[in-house]
Order: C-alpha cells, then sequence, then structure tokens
C-alpha cells in the first residue's frame, strides 16, 4: 500500500484507521488488507462477497482445498461409504467416548454439501423462549429481512413443483388437516431437472456442474476476478494475534505454516466447532480469559437439531426425481419441521443394512421415500465445544428435555399418519457425529453478561474481532440455518462497510480497486 495513502488514512478517525497505520509500520513486509475472513461457508463467503464488492480488499482463508469436478462428489461409495470428503478430525464426547463430526473442510465449506433447503426464520423464532430453553436475538426480523432477500437472489432460491409420488403421500396424510406442507425454497438450478444425476445426488453431495446455490459457486465465483479479493485454500488458521499492548484487540492471524497475516477486522467463520476453539485459546493465551466477561461463554449453548431420518415403504415403485420440494409442518409441534430427503431409490439402497439380500434392498428401495425429521433444540450452558487435543464436543440432549420430548412425540405422530397413508415407516436417530446443523457456540445478544457476540457481529470487549458463522445463531430455528448465516455475513459485513466508506472516502469506490494493489 502506497504511503501516501497509510498516511490519509492514519489522520483519519477512529481505531481502524490507528491500528492499520501501526501494522503498516510494523510488517513492512507482510501483505496488508482491510480484512481477514477466516473460513468460506455461508457466512464467511457472504460476508467476503458483501466486502469486497464495496471495495475493500479482503484476504479469505480457507483450511481446506477446491473440490474436485471429475464427478467423484456425485460418487455414492465415495462419498457415502467411504467418507472421502469428511475431515476425519477425531474429537470426544462429554463422557470420553471417541467421536468423529462431519464436518467439511474445503472452499464453500458445508455449503457444497448441503441439501439447498433455504428457509428463514420465523419471527417468533427471534424471540425468547424460556418454557423451551430458548435464547433471543439482540436484533429484530425486520434487521434481517434486507439480508434475507438479498441472499435469496445471489443463492437462485426458488420453488420446485411438487413431483407425483410426494403429492400422493401428502394428499393422504393431509387428510387429518393437522399436516400442512408448502413449497420448500431451494438452492438449486432449474436446470438441474435435465441432469438426472445430479437431481437425485444433490442431498449430501457437492455438485459437478454447478447446479447447486452455495458459497463457492453463487459468491466467490463471483470474485475471482476482482483485484481486492484473495482467496487462499489449504490455509488453516493456527491462532489469532493481538495488537501489541493491547491484547484486547485482534489484528492478525498465524497459519499452522507459520505464515502471518494482519488486518484491522477479523471475522470468524470457521463454523461452530472451531471458530470458538480458536477464540478460546487465543483468550487462554493472553490471559483475557480471566478479565473479559465473555470468556465464561466462548463455546457454549451449542445447538445440533434433534434429528431423525425415516424411511418409509409402500407397495407403489416411486419415480420422482428431486422428490425435496416440500416442507411439512404441524402446529401441535411448533419447533419441528419435516422434509422430504433428496434420496432416490438407488441411494436409499445404499443406505440399507447389508446383511438384507441384495434383490431384497433394491425391491424395497424401489417403494421408499425418505424424510427428514428435526427438531429445535434449546441452549443449555453446560452444552458446549472445548479446545484441546482432541476436542470435545459435551452435548446432550437430556439437558433439553422440552425438545426431547417435542421430537419423539413428532416422530411417533408422523410415522402414525404415515401408516394410516399406506407406508410403513422405519427410523433413526441421528447422533454425534450429524454436525452438519451445528450453531449457537459463540451465541449473540445485547450484554457480555449473556452472549458472546453483540448485534453488530463484533465479539463483545474485543475491537476488531467478528463472527459470522453459524456460532452466533442464539436459536436454531425448526428449519435449516444456511439462508439465516448467509444473512447475517451479508448485514454484519454491510455494516463494516459503511463504517470503512466513512473512514476512508478515498479508497470507498468499488471503481478505485487499482490504489489496492500493493
Amino acid at each position: 500500500m502506497h504511503s501516501l495513502r497509510i498516511r490519509t488514512a492514519c489522520r483519519s478517525r477512529g481505531p481502524d484507521a490507528f491500528l492499520l497505520g501501526f501494522l503498516e509500520r510494523q510488517t513492512m513486509n507482510v501483505p496488508q488488507y482491510d480484512a481477514i475472513v477466516v473460513g468460506s461457508g455461508a457466512g464467511g463467503a457472504a460476508a467476503a462477497y458483501r466486502l469486497v464488492s464495496g471495495g475493500m480488499r479482503v484476504l479469505l482463508l480457507e483450511k481446506g482445498a477446491h473440490l474436485p469436478k471429475d464427478g467423484s462428489t456425485l460418487d455414492v461409495r465415495r462419498v457415502v461409504h467411504d467418507g472421502e470428503y469428511f475431515s476425519r478430525e477425531p474429537w470426544l464426547d462429554g463422557h470420553g467416548n471417541s467421536i468423529t463430526p462431519e464436518e467439511h473442510f474445503n472452499v464453500g465449506g458445508k455449503t457444497k454439501w448441503y441439501g439447498a433447503a433455504l428457509l428463514r426464520f420465523s419471527a417468533r423464532e427471534f424471540l425468547p423462549e424460556a418454557a423451551y430453553a430458548c435464547l433471543g436475538w439482540p436484533i429484530s426480523p425486520d434487521d434481517l429481512t434486507p439480508y434475507y432477500e438479498q441472499a435469496e437472489r445471489l443463492l437462485g432460491v426458488r420453488p420446485f413443483d411438487c413431483e407425483p409420488d410426494l403429492a400422493a403421500i401428502l394428499d393422504r396424510l393431509q387428510a387429518d388437516s393437522a399436516w400442512q406442507s408448502s413449497p420448500m425454497p431451494m438452492g438449486l438450478s432449474a436446470d438441474i431437472v435435465n441432469h438426472p444425476n445430479e437431481a437425485a445426488h444433490f442431498d449430501g453431495f457437492a455438485s459437478a456442474k454447478n447446479l447447486k446455490g452455495e458459497a463457492e459457486t453463487s459468491l466467490l465465483s463471483q470474485l475471482q476476478a476482482r483485484t481486492n479479493f484473495t482467496l487462499l485454500p489449504d490455509a488453516e488458521v493456527d491462532a489469532l494475534l493481538g495488537h501489541p499492548g493491547s491484547p484486547a484487540t485482534v489484528s492478525g492471524v498465524r497459519l499452522r505454516d507459520g505464515r502471518i497475516f494482519y488486518a484491522p477486522r477479523i471475522l470468524l467463520a470457521a463454523g461452530a466447532l472451531h471458530s470458538p476453539r480458536l477464540l478460546s485459546r487465543y483468550l487462554s493465551e493472553t490471559g483475557l480469559g480471566s478479565v473479559l466477561p465473555v470468556a465464561a461463554l466462548v463455546g457454549r449453548y451449542v445447538k445440533l437439531h434433534l434429528l431423525t431420518a425415516m424411511v418409509s415403504v409402500s407397495l407403489g415403485i416411486k419415480a420422482d426425481l428431486i422428490r425435496k420440494t416440500t416442507v411439512v409442518i404441524n402446529e401441535r409441534f411448533p419447533h419441528s419441521s419435516i422434509q422430504p430427503l433428496g434420496f432416490d431409490g438407488a441411494l436409499i439402497e445404499a443406505l440399507m443394512p447389508r446383511f438384507l439380500p441384495g434383490a431384497l434392498r433394491r425391491a424395497v428401495a424401489k417403494r421408499a421415500y425418505g424424510f427428514f425429521l428435526q427438531t429445535e433444540d434449546g441452549s443449555d450452558v453446560g452444552n458446549r465445544v472445548q479446545p484441546g487435543t482432541p476436542p470435545v464436543l459435551d452435548y446432550d440432549e437430556a439437558r433439553l428435555p422440552a425438545a426431547a420430548l417435542e421430537h419423539r412425540r413428532l416422530t411417533r405422530a408422523f410415522q402414525t399418519a404415515l401408516l394410516k397413508a399406506g407406508l410403513l415407516s422405519f427410523t433413526k436417530r441421528i447422533g454425534l457425529n450429524g454436525t452438519a446443523h451445528v450453531c449457537g457456540s459463540l451465541v449473540c445478544g445485547r450484554s457480555p453478561a449473556d452472549s458472546v457476540v453483540d448485534a453488530s457481529g463484533q465479539v463483545h470487549g474485543m475491537p476488531g474481532l467478528y463472527v459470522v458463522d453459524g456460532s452466533v445463531l442464539p436459536r436454531s430455528s425448526r428449519v435449516n440455518p444456511s439462508l439465516t448465516i448467509y444473512a447475517w455475513g451479508l448485514k454484519v459485513a454491510d455494516a463494516l462497510l459503511r463504517k470503512f466508506q466513512l473512514e476512508r472516502p478515498a479508497l470507498s469506490q468499488v471503481g478505485t480497486e487499482a490504489a489496492y494493489v500493493a
């Protein structure tokens, strides 16, 4: 960065300008950025997209690599049976038993693999609910609405027609008017119906033809030609670095390979299992853990959703292609929802017990429909992520009796309703390894006494450090959290960008990207 620009920036008002000048003097040989984002999933990609689009120079660090485009991410054996694309990082549960959370380290994060269901939280799900152990948000639904809308446009969210087999099931199911269905907002290209292998393998698989609305395809790929954007894959952040003389001000990161990068704004987006470990280690190493009130809540209030997979079988062969087109609710279970799994018969067969004869597996799978039942779990301070070697995911749904009771009742009620509709159902609970919806380990709130992050995304008491991933969610809601994480990332970045543009008018225009070339 040109020294004249540094001097001009330092004359502007505000701590970010002072910090930038200090870092330039101390680290002349280290690349400088306006912001560093750690993690390229939903929140990290959304924040990077907004910051870069507004003219900020952004470094995005991703622990994993780009996924291959050779079709291997659609291969049932490699993805499902071999688990080739899971991280395989060893953890312990709260009782000291070994677990392996199903995490993905790759550009785009979990969004490459998710089922593309992109639903908004309801207004009710922004409020606290003490009887259900739910925390409230420090913002209103209206605060997030414009960012929901922006995320939906960027991700190409659209409904798909309910296909014949599912429509027949729902018609019989809704003879009991308590079960209500509505179109599922999906982040899928309309063209996916012309690619049967992709259409039958998007839920839990990564698209090889970019037919899914996700962080890399919909956001990061739009930034490739921008000179103010740098994406570094295979770049694992090992530690946060503090401002000399003021450790509460985080001003850089160190990678596992020893490289160091500085910026006045550090945005954590490594995911709800990983961002709290980075912050917890930093608080411990600097002694801030005994000073800052937020330290007591770092890693706590983890939420996973209570999840059950259900396979339902009837006599007729099922020929639907996408399947995951509808969301089902029943207000007897106000914290729960049900959605079809995007699994065709061949995939359902692959998931059936191998001791069954192949002919029987194929016959049953052709006549089966999969469903995914999820119930919001409340927040309990005992459910937490703890750093260590190995790290610990201490989560017990027994701490959340209201949620556990609702999920059991939901499962029984839906199984009974399907039986009346002519389908025999089998269920399997998703255990601790199923971390697809993990959130809430650095919750946002109004006070450092009851939260880690404030309404702007900044960690209480730590200038320059922000969180833009699912760690911040005070509630997990009855639906998938992905769209809300995208929206939160856009919201936090938008506020940072407005502040940056006020402080750096000479560098704030998108058209002046050349000014950022060192």
